[in-house]
């Protein structure tokens, strides 16, 4: 009897729609809380590199002096640990669709956060 729930199996995987979506050539189903990739905003941030010590898979490289932030997209988990940990919020978790990489998984931003001036201190003597 086995056989015949075999071949009913069979039967009715051959007539149904395939369950699996042809993934890079269809987008994935997304939902609010889908995580996509990384977005970056170097105006907001202050280079303190907690992001660069959260990260699990070591894909973020942060450069102080040249003022630069790497993030290699092949290396990345999309696990938001990086974005949970950003104190200035300059990195958020994008939910599009992005096609695969075919060569290239490093992207390069450059940092143009400008430390605000500190207020003089007004002297008490006087």
């Amino acid at each position: 009897m086995a056989f015949f729930e075999m071949v009913k199996t069979a039967l009715r995987t051959v007539m149904q729609k395939p369950v699996t979506i042809l993934y890079p050539l269809q987008a994935a189903k997304k939902t609010p809380i889908s995580r996509g990739h990384v977005v970056f905003d170097g105006s907001t941030c202050i280079s303190c590199g907690i992001c660069l010590r959260r990260c699990p898979s070591q894909a973020i490289v942060l450069n102080k002096e040249a003022k630069s932030w790497q993030i290699n997209r092949f290396r990345c988990v999309v696990c938001n640990s990086c974005v949970d940990t950003c104190p200035t919020k300059s990195l958020t978790m994008d939910t599009r669709y992005t096609a695969p990489a075919a060569v290239q998984g490093v992207e390069t931003f450059t940092i143009t956060y400008v430390k605000p001036a500190r207020p003089e201190k007004k002297d008490e003597s006087g």
